[in-house]
């Protein structure tokens, strides 16, 4: 997967899918003995596990696990989430509102963390869907493909085969397709293909000249690299609607290191913050990354240009993934 890896930002913690409910791969960097081996990449950095097809059913699923709470948003959207027993990393409920988060309320927690397999398997689910192949053993302690077709229960979860830099969103859109075709609610799910496609279009912006971006999820420490988000997170597509240039793209992974020096010379006009790894406030980690000694040099301090998004809206396939653009786009272009 590419567009959907949990992408690896930082050192300290980055898909924490927040502070309290997910776990970053870039902080398993820092600790890769909590990853199993097979997930580890040259340099230590981790690897997402092989994503599965869709899954073919002989009829819509009716016991439903969702290994974290933007899957269980698009479930509920898309009209079955009466079908979800239980749910994981419940965190990325906070980027709803109103009504919505009413109803995603009251869908039962069975792992307030990434999902243990003991939890995910006890819950009898005939079908287990995530929005992140990390959650299908890449996070440790999460169940595997194989784990879970032994205990009988399918897997869908969202992947991107494409190559190259990700410059769009078609990946949630197409997770969404899949989705709606596995539940037989087709309709639907072109329905809200239509309004996310819809709420992207009004967001993004056009540029002669795209503004440079940096996007980071901790503040760079000094003489260390600098974990940013590289060219095939999804994140890089929300970035490039915007009207930006993330200033890592030609890193073809999910995540990019790069010097002090590198970032001084890419000289990045803004900073897109991805907020929900940290255990402080965004308003915090927004403070710590604008006095970065690293950053102080750049253009994008200097003129104070910065986007806050929250991770659960912005790296991973979203029913609010235009939100995310919205943000950016206002902050380049005001």
């Amino acid at each position: 997967m590419r567009a959907l890896r949990w992408t690896v930002v930082a050192a300290a913690v980055l898909f924490g899918l927040s502070a309290c409910g997910s776990a970053d791969p870039a902080s398993r960097a820092a600790a890769p003995l909590s990853l199993p081996p097979s997930t580890m990449s040259v340099g230590g950095h981790p690897q997402a596990p092989a994503c599965p097809e869709p899954p073919q059913l002989s009829a819509p699923p009716q016991r439903v696990v969702t290994m974290d709470g933007g899957a269980a948003a698009i479930l509920e959207r898309l009209g079955v989430a009466d079908r979800i027993v239980g749910t994981a990393a419940p965190d990325f409920f906070k980027a709803f509102t109103g009504e919505e988060a009413a109803k995603l309320a009251k869908i039962p927690v069975l792992d307030p963390g990434q999902g243990n397999a003991e939890a995910v398997i006890a819950a009898k689910p005939d079908l287990v869907v995530g929005i992140s192949s990390y959650s299908f053993g890449g996070f440790d302690g999460t169940p595997t493909v194989d784990q879970l077709a032994k205990a009988g229960a399918k897997s869908l979860v969202a992947c991107d085969t494409a190559n190259g830099a990700v410059k769009d969103l078609s990946a949630t859109t197409t997770f969404i397709q899949q989705t709606a075709k596995v539940f037989g609610v087709e309709q639907h799910g072109a329905e809200l293909v239509a309004q996310i496609t819809a709420s992207i279009d009004k967001a993004k912006r056009a540029a002669a000249t795209p503004v440079r971006v940096l996007a980071l999820s901790t503040p760079p420490a000094p003489g260390q690299p600098v974990m940013a988000q590289g060219g095939t997170g999804l994140a890089n597509g929300a970035i490039t609607l915007a009207g930006g240039r993330n200033i890592a793209e030609n890193a073809m992974q999910d995540f990019a290191s790069l010097s002090a020096e590198e970032v001084v010379q890419r000289d990045p006009q803004a900073i897109v913050v991805i907020s929900g790894f940290s255990p402080g406030s965004d308003d915090e980690l927004l403070n710590s990354i604008r006095s970065s000694p690293v950053l102080a040099g750049t253009t994008a301090v200097r003129d104070g240009r910065f986007a806050v998004v929250p991770q659960s809206i912005l790296l991973s396939p979203s029913v609010l993934n235009g939100d995310a653009v919205a943000k950016i786009a206002e902050a380049l272009h005001k």
